[in-house]
């Protein structure tokens, strides 16, 4: 289930992102903010998407314990607030993914990565 998600990801499938999603989904970001509820993580993630358009996950290595999924790897893309993809806003940064599931859902997926290559590039606008 967590790599079909960071599969539908890759692709930026939104529909199947949300399809993946449990209704009171949550999610946590790396720097601990929550976003609650499979539509508005379905706002969310389109925003993102637009932001980075390349953005993709690279899964390395996969532990499994009860309803806890970590998938560890690297999360990279680049920053496009013009929807341009140039070369010097490339970033890219080991990742850690927590996947919560319930019911056959992903319940909550917590990132826990270094994003402040993506913090930088943003701030220099």
């Amino acid at each position: 289930m967590a790599r079909d998600f960071v599969g539908a990801i890759n692709r930026q499938d939104i529909d199947e992102l949300a399809a993946l999603m449990a209704p009171e989904h949550r999610f946590v970001d790396s720097l601990g903010k929550v976003v609650e509820g499979r539509e508005k993580m379905r706002a969310a993630w389109a925003a993102y998407f637009k932001m980075v358009p390349d953005y993709r996950i690279s899964v390395d290595e996969c532990f499994c314990e009860g309803r806890a999924v970590v998938l560890l790897g690297v999360a990279e893309g680049t920053y496009a607030p013009d929807g341009e993809l140039n070369p010097e806003n490339r970033w890219s940064t080991p990742v850690a993914l927590r996947a919560t599931l319930a019911d056959g859902l992903i319940a909550e997926w917590r990132v826990y990565a270094d994003n402040e290559p993506m913090r930088l590039l943003m701030r220099k606008g």
